[in-house]
Parts: C-alpha cells; sequence; structure tokens
C-alpha cells in the first residue's frame, strides 16, 4: 500500500530525479518518485525505434559531457563513458578540419589545408587553452553551494573572464579566427538547443557556451556505452538499491506549497504529502502545477535518428568516414552561414539551408547494434538541427516538421559525395529508418513546454553565494532538473544539489 507521508516527494522522474532519489533515500530519507511516463530516464533513455531493427538509440539526449565522476563513484553506477578519438569534422569545398585528439599534428596539417597557413591553428589552441583553464576552474564548483560574481571572476581571471563572461562570444570569435568556418565551428558550442544570436548582448550563447565546455573539468562529450538508457537505468538501480520507491504511470497534476502532491494513475486521483517537494519538471510546468500561469520558453532543435545501412561517402580524399562521422560531423555551421539560419528562423521561416551536426555513436560503442546490424556495416546516426525554434511548427506542425526534415537532409547532402537518404536502412516493412523530432513534438510528447531541453534558458554558473541554486519561493519546493542554476544537460548536478540543500 503506498504511504500518504514520505521525508521527500519527487515530481518526475528523469535522470536528475533519480540522482536525487538515490542520495536522499542513501541518507535514510522515505522517498517518493512519480513518473507521468511508463519508463523512467525522461529524454536520457534508448530505444530500438524501427520495426524489426535491433539497435538501441539514443532518442532524445545522446551524448554525456557534465556528469560528474563523483556522482558516478558516490553513486556506484556502473556504467561506461567512453571517449571519442576523433573531437569534429567540418567540410569546406572538397577537403575539411579534422579535429583528431590523438593526432596534433594531423589537425594542424587539416587546418592549414583549408584556411591556407597556421594563424587559425594557433588561435584555436589558445582559445580551447582557456576554456581548458575554465572548466578545470569551474567544474568543481557546481557540487557545491553557489560562489558569487565576483568569487567567480577571480577563480577564472581576467581573460576568461572578460572573453567568456563579459563580451558576447560572436565578437571574441570574429577577433580570435579569420576563416569562415573555423568561426561556425567554435559558435556551434554556443547555440545547440538555443535560439540565440552570439552577437546578442543578453550573453545568451555564452553561457551555452559555457555549459558545452566546462563538462567535469574537460569538457569532453562522451557516448555513454550501451546507450542513453544504461545511464538512467544504472540511477533508477541505485535509488532503488537505496529504498526508493519509484512510481511510473503516475501524473503528478497539483503541488501545494504544504508538501501536498496530488496525481493520477490507471486507478484515478491519489494525494501523497512531503516534508519536502522536489521538482524534477521545467519551472513553466511548477508554476502550473501551483496552480499559477507561466510563461512558455522556446526550444530551437531539430532532432533526427536514423539507422545507416553504410556510412555516406565524402568528398574529402585524406578523411575516412569512419573519421569524419565518430565526432562532430558540422553541417553548413559556418559562422555566415549560421547568421543567415538565424535571421531566416526569426523572421519565422525554415531556413534555406539549414545548420546540423551528425554523429555516429556506433562508431565509439557498436553494442547498440545486434550483432546482425554489426556483421553488415550498419551504423547508427543522430542529426542535431539548429536554429528551428518551436515558432516555426506551431500552425501546422506536420506541414512545417516535413518542411523542415527535407530542408535538412538537403542541406546535409550538399556536403556529401551522395545523397544520405541513399545510405539509410530500411525496417521490416520497408520504410526508411529515419524519425523526426521537433521542439513541438517533444513539447507534447516529453511535456517540455515550447520543446526547451534545457527547460528554460541557461544560467550562469554563479549566484548568491552559499545557497544551493536550487530554490524557489517555498520553502518546502526545491527545483532538481535542469531548469535550476547549473542545470541543462545530462549531468545529474541540479539533482545532487537538491539533495545536499536538504541533507546539509
Amino acid at each position: 500500500m503506498l504511504r500518504s507521508r514520505h521525508d521527500v516527494v519527487i515530481v518526475g522522474g528523469g535522470h536528475n530525479g533519480l540522482v536525487a532519489a538515490a542520495y536522499l533515500a542513501r541518507a535514510g530519507r522515505r522517498v517518493l518518485v512519480l513518473e507521468r511516463l511508463d519508463h523512467v530516464g525522461g529524454l536520457a533513455v534508448s530505444a530500438r525505434v524501427f520495426p524489426g531493427v535491433d539497435a538501441r538509440l539514443s532518442r532524445y539526449s545522446y551524448l554525456v559531457s557534465l556528469l560528474p565522476g563523483k556522482i558516478v563513484a558516490d553513486l556506484g553506477l556502473g556504467i561506461e563513458l567512453r571517449g571519442r578519438r576523433h573531437a569534429s569534422y567540418t567540410p569546406v569545398g572538397e577537403s575539411g578540419l579534422l579535429v583528431d585528439n590523438d593526432d596534433e599534428g594531423r589537425t594542424a596539417d587539416s587546418f592549414a589545408r583549408v584556411t591556407g597557413g597556421p594563424a587559425d591553428f594557433e588561435a584555436w589552441r589558445r582559445f580551447y587553452a582557456m576554456t581548458a583553464h575554465v572548466a578545470g576552474r569551474v567544474a568543481p564548483t557546481l557540487l557545491r553551494p553557489l560562489v558569487d560574481r565576483a568569487a567567480m571572476r577571480d577563480l577564472v581571471g581576467a581573460e576568461a573572464w572578460r572573453d567568456l563572461f563579459e563580451r558576447p562570444v560572436g565578437e571574441v570569435v570574429g577577433e580570435r579566427f579569420a576563416h569562415d568556418a573555423v568561426r561556425g565551428t567554435v559558435l556551434t558550442d554556443a547555440l545547440i538547443g538555443t535560439f540565440a544570436d552570439p552577437y546578442d548582448p543578453d550573453l545568451l550563447a555564452n553561457r551555452c557556451l559555457l555549459y558545452h565546455v566546462i563538462g567535469d573539468g574537460t569538457g569532453a562529450w562522451n557516448v555513454p556505452v550501451g546507450g542513453m538508457g544504461a545511464v538512467t537505468g544504472a540511477l533508477a538501480d541505485a535509488a532503488r538499491a537505496a529504498g526508493a520507491e519509484i512510481l511510473t504511470g503516475a501524473e503528478a497534476v497539483a503541488v501545494d506549497p504544504s508538501g501536498e502532491v496530488v496525481f493520477r494513475d490507471a486507478a484515478g486521483e491519489h494525494t501523497v504529502t512531503g516534508e519536502r517537494v522536489l521538482a524534477n519538471v521545467p519551472p513553466a510546468v511548477l508554476e502550473r502545477l501551483l496552480g499559477r500561469e507561466a510563461p512558455t520558453p522556446e526550444g530551437a532543435q531539430l532532432k533526427v535518428n536514423m539507422v545507416l545501412a553504410r556510412l555516406p561517402r565524402l568528398r574529402d580524399p585524406l578523411v575516412e568516414p569512419a573519421e569524419a562521422f565518430a565526432g562532430t560531423f558540422h553541417i553548413n555551421e559556418g559562422r555566415d552561414q549560421l547568421a543567415l539560419a538565424h535571421a531566416e528562423a526569426a523572421a519565422g521561416r525554415v531556413p534555406t539551408l539549414p545548420p546540423a551536426e551528425v554523429y555516429c555513436h556506433s562508431l565509439t560503442d557498436p553494442s547498440i547494434l545486434g550483432a546482425d546490424l554489426r556483421a553488415r556495416g550498419a551504423h547508427t546516426m543522430t542529426l542535431f538541427g539548429l536554429h528551428m525554434p518551436a515558432r516555426l511548427f506551431r500552425a501546422d506542425p506536420d506541414g512545417a516538421r516535413e518542411a523542415a526534415l527535407r530542408a535538412t537532409l538537403a542541406s546535409m547532402n550538399t556536403v556529401l559525395a551522395e545523397p544520405v537518404e541513399d545510405c539509410l536502412l530500411r525496417d521490416r516493412d520497408g520504410a526508411p529508418c529515419l524519425e523526426v523530432r521537433t521542439p513541438v513534438d517533444l513539447e507534447t510528447e516529453a511535456g517540455l513546454p515550447g520543446g526547451h531541453i534545457f527547460h528554460r534558458d541557461l544560467s550562469w554558473p554563479y549566484g548568491e553565494a552559499g545557497r544551493w541554486g536550487v530554490e524557489t519561493g517555498h520553502e518546502r519546493i526545491l527545483l532538481c532538473g535542469a531548469g535550476a542554476t547549473r542545470g541543462g544537460g545530462v549531468s545529474g548536478i541540479p539533482g545532487h544539489n537538491a539533495a545536499m540543500a536538504l541533507l546539509t
């Protein structure tokens, strides 16, 4: 029988809620997790998407950078995060920029072929030495009470503070790099999931860049072996083993500042009470659960999942497809191309040449494919399209989705030696293995207002000193999801910090 009173009720069984549940249950708290879907993990899940195709795709979230090793160790998570030798490849004409983490000479040669000299490669080294310094200083603070703005400035130093925290990143990149493709390759990390102009003084793009370069002190983006579902599966196991109770198919419909939570399942409505309530939902959803109206944030991405019968051929004779697609493969993401796409989307049009990037996770982790697919040379491919705000899909979701997909595949084909459609595997019904999701789809399917993958615009990683960045206007209610300060991405940081706010 379900208890009506708990020490902590967690609304939302995504990865952050599971992190909080595991920490709190291990500390002896009576914890109840309510998840509206029939599975835990939120957007950090794996799925066999295509009929008859034995491929486990990380359907929404797909890479791990921000998850601290401390959380993995604390909770005894038996997961492997595997690094990628080739960080990125950016096609440029009949050549391209290959960033090889294990061969600096090859990377330098690649830059020289594209840019005509060594200057941009040396600028690249200096810029990422700066971000590595920032990562090493900022990452350890993310699992502690907040430091204030002045302390953060002292921590990162004058140059990094000026160029990453005070000046629009577009200006900084424009000054440091000369070649359009190099500038764009840097700027993409400032735009993932964020509809922003990198020249805007609101510095939203700067905040996005920071979260893409500080992960666990290195900024490395790793592939979770077994798919993203392996990460949340391990978290759910850790929470249950510690004694947390997890209910799926249980949708919270109201939260009261007193700690009372009303949820609905197949049997009807129920009421439970927690001494504290942790909200692992977007802040806008929490406001609605509290009975208040809240503005809807706006996500800005197109997610396309594919299974390929084979890797596409490249125009570049010096780079193998297995090298180019193992890391981040940039598609029409030069600085000028990004600016044009942003302007078109801001005007309410699907970009003519949508910028995007793709990854083949199976090149790093073949275990997500069945033995037959591996033997046949098949691979998964994940595409993430930029500057696809929710506003483009409101009036005609189906028509706009198809238009965005057509334009994005056409954009990809401009940088390949053959159409990607020719490389798609077919499922058992003969349909191409291709699935597309817009921000409006994420709003409908995953309950994310505006399809915003970070729950709302990212915050700076500092704030009122001594607080945890999870507090709300109600003493008994804390945020523990991506919308908390220092939230966003698959990190577990807000879950950890909400738990620590209760335990320390």
